[in-house]
């Protein structure tokens, strides 16, 4: 088995490549169903999937210098590796679950192998010393193997750091891996995607704009028995925010005692660490002033605004 073609890239626009890319499961989605990206959580990724966001949204604006910085990795690979690439313009799909998709940055000409082409931040280096790789990227590279089929042994990376260090490495084929990351896909795809339920809600400012959103409106004098499950919950935020709270007077603590030893200066040096504490002019209005003065004015510039604030409080 190999992979087949779902659609040509050769002339899409970056919109419609999202759009398409929508469709199905890609490899940079393999990490996010399982867990291990920072970035993006499985409710974000449902949204995207399901047509709940806007397909602008549904990619970083990291990705989109890192497509166009793609080209110069790939030549760049090229230079050190004394390999050929070429690029592979279309969409591929697994010939099994035609919702698996693969989006290949490169195939190793002469090679059963493909090229992944990263660039990254300076702070991220030691995630890619010696023999590390990030293990989103090892996801998504086996993912794409996976889709490829059995006869695609190895994948490279190319990668530019912090725009002046390239670095790049081989890995090879992992089926137990694969197998793993196709099933989890699949039920992602099956369960969330095409049945509907929801991954559950976590703390992204996504998940907080939905629930926003779809309970914007409220019935009033509404009142629930909530069920058993959220005692425990209440009882996890009220402590999570009373450590929230402790955890700030700490370092206002510290933050004053380093202010204290700073007195008049901006910058402080230590190590390999700054300080500063500057001076900063904002211009802010005063609504006070502009209501007792400029009634009218104020009376324009003032628009009602409604939203629904959360509180929890012990009751006797």
């Amino acid at each position: 088995m190999q992979a087949e073609v779902f659609a040509s890239t050769a002339d899409m626009s970056r919109d419609e490549w999202l759009l398409e890319r929508r469709k199905g499961i890609g490899g940079s989605d393999a990490s996010v169903i399982l867990g291990l990206n920072k970035w993006r959580t499985a409710f974000e990724l449902w949204l995207d999937k399901t047509g709940q966001v806007p397909v602008s949204e549904s990619a970083s604006e990291a990705a989109y210098f890192g497509s166009i910085l793609e080209d110069i990795v790939a030549k760049e690979f090229e230079v050190r590796s004394g390999k050929k690439v070429r690029r592979k313009k279309s969409m591929l799909k697994h010939p099994e679950h035609d919702f698996i998709l693969a989006n290949v940055d490169r195939m190793i000409v002469g090679e059963k192998a493909i090229l992944e082409c990263k660039t990254t931040s300076a702070y991220n280096l030691k995630e890619w010393e010696n023999d590390e790789i990030p293990a989103d990227y090892i996801v998504q590279v086996q993912h794409y193997l996976g889709v490829l089929g059995p006869q695609y042994k190895k994948a490279y990376f190319a990668v530019l750091i912090g725009g002046n260090k390239f670095v790049w490495k081989e890995i090879e084929r992992d089926d137990e891996l694969i197998e793993m990351i196709f099933t989890a896909e699949v039920e992602f795809w099956n369960t969330a995607v095409l049945g509907g339920v929801a991954p559950a809600l976590d703390g992204s400012s996504a998940a907080e704009e939905y629930l926003k959103k779809r309970y914007a409106e409220t019935e009033s004098n509404k009142v629930i028995d909530l069920t058993a499950v959220n005692r425990e919950r209440i009882k996890q935020y009220l402590q999570l925010k009373e450590s929230i709270a402790e955890l700030q007077l700490q370092a206002k603590e510290l933050e004053n005692q380093i202010k204290h030893e700073m007195k008049e200066a901006e910058y402080g040096f230590i190590g390999t660490y700054q300080t500063s504490w500057k001076s900063v002019t904002t211009n802010r209005i005063d609504s006070k002033i502009l209501k007792e003065q400029f009634p009218d004015v104020y009376e324009k510039v003032t628009k009602e605004v409604q939203y629904r604030r959360f509180g929890i409080k012990e009751v006797s």
